[in-house]
């Protein structure tokens, strides 16, 4: 029998009902695997439970839910302070699952909590927002963050990802572009951006490919501007022209600071942060997550 190590498992308490979790569990702990499970009540836990992980000494703290939780667990364990940080394992149970999905997690239960305890531990970048907030997939701003934002919980719970998609036909009258002011390394960009997507990941929203080259490991961040008055033109330009469109503005940069004279709203990993003043940074290696051994998004 394989030894697996321990481990801590901080679930998402919308999840806290799963049967079929609760079976793979029970399963792997009659083959004496020891699974610690912490269920999620308010802002802070997930905190509180990384810190508890390390007094157990487990190898693993794996983020049960979506993109926000796997940004709330993994935050905290780079915040950690000494050695013997746990790496991060990952058991998707989300509504879009955009991180998760992007790095080859698979789908079925039993085989993504195997490999969340026991899958290769790979140094990966994080990114720090304006010095005190993180994340780990990507940060997308104006209307598709509007959209993820506003979805009613009722419709992604009925449809999933693509419930983000029929709000956003329903909002198309509301759209207007952000003013904004983009600079990184050997790059700079001004004026009116429909959608930005900063990533470390690739994908957003339900599976919206906005960064489709990033790398989760090279150091760097990818930006892609979508710009424009109104956004029917831009995209059937963009449709017609995908390779050299002239809404598309791509950079790649280890930082990136925008700046608005209005305030404008970034969703991190599913969490919103408004401003008018944004500095993202990447932390390189900053955190050893559990990922499967083809993943698409290491170099």
């Amino acid at each position: 029998m394989i030894a697996f190590p321990a481990s801590l498992l901080i679930l998402n308490g919308k999840s806290a009902d799963n049967i079929p979790l609760r079976d793979v569990i029970a399963e792997l702990r009659d083959e004496g695997v020891e699974i610690h499970v912490r269920v999620t009540w308010e802002k802070g836990d997930a905190q509180r439970y990384v810190d508890e992980a390390r007094q157990l000494g487990v190898a693993t703290v794996i983020a049960g839910g979506g993109d926000g939780t796997i940004n709330e667990v993994s935050t905290a364990l780079i915040q950690s302070q000494g050695g013997n940080i746990p790496a991060l394992g990952i058991l998707p149970l989300g509504t879009a699952n955009d991180f998760a999905t992007s790095v080859g997690i698979p789908d079925a239960l039993d085989k993504a909590l195997k490999l969340a305890i026991a899958g290769n531990a790979t140094d990966i970048d994080m990114v720090q927002v304006n010095d005190k907030t993180c994340f780990i997939n990507m940060a997308t701003g104006g209307f598709g963050t509007r959209i993820t934002s506003e979805t009613p919980e009722k419709l992604k719970a009925a449809l999933g990802g693509v419930s983000y998609f029929i709000h956003g036909l329903m909002r198309m009258d509301t759209l207007k572009p952000d003013i904004c002011d983009i600079r990184g390394e050997d790059f700079h960009w001004q004026g009116k951006a429909l959608v930005i997507g900063i990533g470390n990941g690739r994908q957003a929203g339900g599976g919206q490919q906005l960064c489709p080259q990033a790398l989760i490991n090279d150091g760097l961040l990818h930006l892609r501007v979508f710009t424009g008055e109104e956004l029917l033109p831009a995209l059937f330009t963009t449709l017609a022209n995908p390779d050299n469109s002239p809404n598309l503005v791509d950079g790649v940069s280890s930082w990136f600071e925008i700046t608005a004279p209005h305030e404008m709203t970034f969703n991190l990993d599913g969490e919103p942060l408004s401003g008018k003043h944004f500095r993202m940074e990447i932390l390189p290696g900053a955190l050893r997550c559990r990922l499967p051994p083809d993943c698409a998004l290491l170099k």
